[in-house]
């Protein structure tokens, strides 16, 4: 069980509560200070001071005072007209990632959230009721309100769910459950979705895959570079030492490792072959860059996950409601467009080793890898596949950060588009995925034909891809095999028999 206290939460936690189901605690110490924010706003009310989403409406309403008769009414109407998200629903680990990144922000104690309100959302989160939320309406700022308020909208009997498997009325929820609906107090609605919780929910998720696909990468690129028969030498460390970027040293040290113990190396010692084309010899400095912008990622989305990002803020020391701009999504929608291009960087180099492996003039392996060309189209159209995808992401890689649009009456005249920049990097990293399987198979098939055996962590990644996918003698439905491949890859287990020879990869 992972204890959120609004300080401590790391991707590795909201990854496990979103895809593993882990369940979570509010940390008790953190009570005391919720309590103190949530008392300051009754003193607000209680002395009829005009304070912004307490006792005036929001954003161009923001000069409208509210009687102190309508605050719950002024919370809930919130929710309700702010629900106005439309396109898919997102996934079920991005609804938990949202979930338990809000808990994070709101345990800090600068909301004005009651602590049963925040215990109703864990009660959601380890029960398993999702709230249906909608992938569009967005614009990061403020916040990610629309898709937050479906996220709260369940709490008070409103909105749909998915529990047990069925999508179902959240009262219908509540009721199995025997709980009764919220009744918001004063600042609770504008709590709840005034954030940047979709965005950095989206972007973690995307961070882990990406994380994952940078070792797997170099594992690609490692088999590539046994079927193609290239050369060790561009990943000696002496060459790294005197370019010391951290991504780049990261990488030839992976090569080295997932290389060791080649006889396939061996073999062509002393062949007259000069130097190999760059997708081969430059992998280190383009896997390596990619692999320093995931840590910048990080490095951002760590800070954004752990702090508070609503409006207005609640400072119960010294008495203060202070309206401010940290709802403003412009540091993740910044580095998650940077996050997008680094990662379509990967299958823009693996698509031109698969077109090196595919081509017998530059791999001097059978055309298309297959023996008996002509009758069987072996691997030819794969690289086509990897061709669309890589196209698709040249597309998608254009930022949505540069983009704004003015909202509620100019009011708000600057946003940042983060959430946007979040899902178009979701597609991207779906896109390299395949690439990487393409090419990945691509390399096995290679390898088959050699008989000199392939570096100790190659050789344990060909016989798991074996074991799933035999080599292709004769034609057959590609896609199957790529879905296994991807599989494979997502669920960490060629990752992993790959590091059982060579040790972590870094």
């Amino acid at each position: 069980m992972i204890t959120v206290d609004g300080q401590n939460l790391t991707i590795e936690k909201v990854v496990r509560v979103a895809r593993s189901g882990e369940k979570v605690r509010l940390d008790p110490n953190a009570r005391k200070q919720v309590e103190k924010s949530v008392s300051l706003i009754d003193t607000f009310i209680a002395t009829d001071q005009i304070v912004y989403g307490i006792t005036t409406g929001f954003g161009h309403f923001g000069n409208v005072v509210i009687s102190k008769d309508h605050v719950r009414e002024l919370q809930k109407n919130l929710l309700m007209s702010h629900a106005t998200g439309t396109g898919p629903m997102i996934s079920p680990d991005q609804v938990r990632a949202m979930m338990v990144l809000r808990i994070n922000a709101l345990i800090k104690g600068y909301s004005g959230i009651r602590w049963k309100t925040l215990q109703r959302i864990v009660d959601f989160l380890n029960q398993d009721i999702l709230p249906i939320v909608p992938q569009k309406g967005s614009v990061g700022a403020s916040g990610d309100l629309v898709p937050l308020a479906h996220m709260a909208l369940p709490l008070i009997g409103m909105g749909k769910v998915v529990y047990q498997g069925k999508i179902m009325p959240s009262s219908a929820a509540l009721k199995k459950k025997g709980l009764s609906p919220l009744i918001l107090e004063a600042k609770e609605g504008l709590a709840l979705i005034n954030g940047t919780q979709m965005m950095t929910a989206v972007g973690v998720l995307n961070l882990y895959d990406s994380q994952v696909l940078c070792r797997i990468a170099d594992i690609a690129a490692a088999c590539s570079v046994e079927a193609l028969r290239g050369t060790d030498v561009p990943f000696d460390p002496k060459i790294h030492r005197i370019r010391p970027h951290p991504g780049q040293k990261s990488v030839s040290a992976n090569m080295r490792k997932l290389l060791k113990g080649s006889q396939i190396q061996l073999s062509h010692k002393e062949c007259d072959k000069v130097q190999d084309a760059y997708s081969l010899r430059c992998i280190p400095q383009v896997h390596g860059a990619t692999r320093d912008t995931v840590r910048y990622v990080h490095s951002v989305l760590l800070t954004e996950m752990n702090s508070v990002t609503d409006n207005p803020l609640i400072f119960p020391d010294t008495e203060e409601s202070i309206s401010c701009g940290n709802f403003h999504g412009q540091p993740c929608a910044l580095v998650l467009d940077y996050l997008a291009i680094a990662m379509s960087e990967l299958a823009n180099i693996s698509e031109r080793r698969i077109e090196r492996l595919v081509d017998p003039s530059l791999s001097n392996l059978p055309p298309f890898l297959t023996k008996d060309g002509g009758l069987n189209s072996g691997y030819m159209i794969t690289q086509y596949t990897a061709a669309a995808l890589v196209s698709e992401n040249k597309v998608l890689s254009h930022p949505a950060s540069v983009d704004s649009i003015p909202t509620s009456a100019n009011q708000e005249d600057h946003v940042s588009m983060g959430t946007i920049s979040a899902f178009k990097a979701a597609e991207i990293i779906k896109n390299v995925r395949s690439v990487l399987a393409i090419e990945i198979l691509c390399a096995a098939q290679g390898l088959d034909f050699i008989k000199e055996s392939p570096g100790n962590g190659i050789k344990a990644v060909h016989k798991t891809i074996r074991q799933l996918v035999p080599s292709l003698s004769h034609d057959r439905v590609m896609s199957d095999d790529l879905r296994k491949v991807e599989g494979l890859i997502t669920s960490e287990s060629l990752l992993k028999s790959a590091e059982s020879k060579t040790g972590r990869l870094i």
